[in-house]
């Protein structure tokens, strides 16, 4: 059965994050793994860690993870089915490691967390974790809840629609939520979409999406991810669809600092699906 993989450091975020999950996998009635990863060494020294020191570490995630499992399905309004998994190394590795090996509907991590340091760790991995899984990845902001999912933006820059659209995964979702779809197209002034362009992406996807009735929305801004932001919050978007790739605007916000930032603060879950 298709399953939704919670990886936790059991920082609040995080914790936020399974949240979201376990609602999730609620409505649509399939199953929750929940992941801690421990990790074996610092990444200020070579030497590892006594192994008695894995051991007590492991030993408490289990217990950690026990009882988070307990309080999920004791506040379930109806049964799932939960499991759970300690693993030790990196946290981006174990989490391709459980997604090979079970029937992956969507890994759901925290965007980012309340202290500096779990900033640091935990949002390190939620940026690498878009950049390199291949399945599809919920980032959740650490104020947001789970809700019906009535409105899901498209974040499209209109390059390659064909070969880089998720449209069986896009429409899925649609209407798994019976959700309305707002696609949404930003172009800067230096890299303006053509009439032709903008012409042929459109016929595109209203083939391909047509039967869910999108809404269209064009902008022309040099701050990309701040417009994105700005609309999915203005137009109570609750989730928002991103498609990285090798040359598109998303992938331009992972390689900076601070448009890193913006995306891990988004006040909207992200979708990441890799074309």
């Amino acid at each position: 059965m298709k399953t939704i993989l919670a990886p936790t450091d059991f920082s609040e975020v995080s914790l936020n994050a399974v949240n979201y999950a376990a609602q999730m996998a609620n409505i649509l009635g399939i199953n929750l793994t929940l992941l801690h990863v421990c990790p074996v060494s610092m990444t200020y020294t070579d030497v590892p860690p006594p192994a008695f020191y894995i051991e007590e570490s492991i030993s408490k995630a289990e217990k950690q993870l026990k009882e988070l499992k307990a309080k999920i399905l004791k506040d379930a309004p109806k049964k799932i089915t939960i499991k759970t998994k300690v693993l030790t190394g990196d946290v981006v590795s174990g989490i391709k490691n459980i997604c090979e090996v079970i029937d992956t509907y969507a890994v759901v991590m925290g965007a980012d967390s309340s202290n500096t340091i779990d900033r640091f760790l935990f949002g390190g991995n939620t940026i690498e974790a878009i950049k390199s899984l291949s399945w599809p990845l919920i980032i959740v902001p650490s104020q947001v809840h789970f809700g019906r999912l009535h409105k899901i933006g498209l974040a499209c820059d209109f390059r390659d629609v064909a070969s880089t659209v998720p449209v069986d995964e896009i429409i899925k979702l649609v209407r798994e939520f019976n959700s309305e779809l707002h696609i949404l197209h930003v172009q800067t002034e230096s890299r303006k979409t053509s009439d032709l362009e903008t012409a042929n992406a459109t016929r595109w996807l209203h083939d391909q999406l047509g039967a869910l009735n999108p809404k269209y929305h064009f902008m022309v801004s040099d701050k990309v991810e701040k417009s994105i932001n700005d609309f999915a919050e203005k137009n109570k978007l609750e989730m928002l669809i991103v498609t990285p790739k090798k040359h598109s605007f998303f992938n331009k916000i992972l390689k900076s600092s601070k448009s890193k930032n913006i995306v891990l603060q988004a006040q909207v879950p992200i979708l990441s699906i890799h074309e």
